[in-house]
């Protein structure tokens, strides 16, 4: 059989309690592997609790910390694949960092779980077991890091929490499809298309991870918000605008005086469909800010942290450019 590393993060997946005021992250990583016996039947394990967390308390250094550790599982040569399991109010977050940060090599699948692990329709313990097929199926690391729940197989770049409570709340962002699915023991998967930001980010380069704030354009903005996130220590902003994603004439002027200064400003919609391109609004353009392309505006702020601790000074049009892809308005 296949050795596999099961690496557990906390989130509702290990969650006990009333399914509508459960506690997150009580399971250690024993007990919930115990929980699932057919998990035996797929593989050998390594087993260890990287952290235990409530997934909306994780900060952007635990992307860096679960990176680490994957890439040494991934090392090893006694490691088939590896399953993380985790939250799923900032999963879309980490599994596209851990996609920017890690090249490709074993599989690597996150799983999650919208039901605490003691409810009468619990979906953790399905999604663990598909989580591990996935895992043991050598096709899966060409994709590089992957999500699996309700049988769906998901690209890390593509995921989407889209419903604050239904089991099938992790699905694909508009315009784009599952790249498998899990079918009881067979696996169904695509081959996997080159991505030509792989191996961009590696987290072995990084320095100390930037504060970056994510403002949310709505009727009335405060013009004086960008201004107060600068002196707070923000070194970049992601705007989670209206539209097509023009800026507010409330703040216009402050933002460019933020980036003569050298903080970064990424421009990202708040709307579901269609994104950002690089000519939605050429004032936009002129004073220097950045299209998110399809990037939600929280990939753009897990893009925007990992490029400005890699390189502070780089070719961030370039990288967003690559990252976001073309906006298909």
């Amino acid at each position: 059989m296949p050795r596999l590393a099961l690496l557990a993060t906390g989130g509702t997946i290990a969650g006990t309690g009333d399914p509508q005021h459960y506690q997150a992250a009580v399971l250690d990583a024993d007990t919930l592997f115990a929980s699932v016996p057919a998990l035996r039947e797929i593989a050998d394990w390594h087993i260890e609790q990287i952290f235990q967390l409530d997934s909306r308390d994780l900060q952007p250094g635990h992307w860096l910390q679960l990176a680490e550790r994957i890439s040494a599982l991934q090392a090893d040569p006694g490691i088939d694949g590896i399953v993380i399991t985790h939250g799923t109010d900032t999963l879309e977050e980490t599994a596209f960092a851990l996609h920017l940060l890690l090249p490709l090599g074993k599989p690597v699948v996150l799983t999650a779980a919208m039901r605490p692990s003691d409810a009468p329709d619990a979906d953790g313990p399905g999604n663990l077991l598909q989580a591990a097929r996935v895992a043991a199926t050598p096709a899966a690391a060409a994709h590089g890091v992957v999500v699996v729940a309700s049988a769906h197989i998901i690209a890390g770049a593509d995921l989407i929490k889209a419903h604050t409570s239904r089991v099938d709340a992790l699905r694909c962002r508009a315009g784009s499809e599952p790249i498998g699915h899990v079918a009881t023991e067979h696996i169904n998967i695509r081959p996997a298309l080159a991505r030509s930001l792989r191996h961009a980010l590696p987290w072995s380069t990084l320095g100390i991870l930037p504060r970056v704030d994510i403002l949310y354009g709505c009727a009335g903005v405060s013009a004086d918000l960008p201004g107060l996130c600068a002196t707070a220590g923000a070194q970049g902003l992601v705007l989670a605008l209206s539209g097509h994603g023009s800026i507010p004439e409330a703040w216009r002027s402050g933002l460019q005086t933020l980036m003569e200064q050298g903080i970064a400003v990424v421009r990202a919609t708040r709307i579901t469909e269609g994104g950002v391109g690089n000519n939605c609004n050429e004032e936009d353009e002129i004073f220097g800010s950045l299209p998110a392309g399809i990037l939600s505006p929280q990939q753009a702020r897990v893009l925007l942290i990992l490029a400005l601790a890699a390189n502070p000074r780089g070719d961030l049009r370039s990288l967003f450019r690559l990252a976001g892809g073309a906006s298909p308005y």
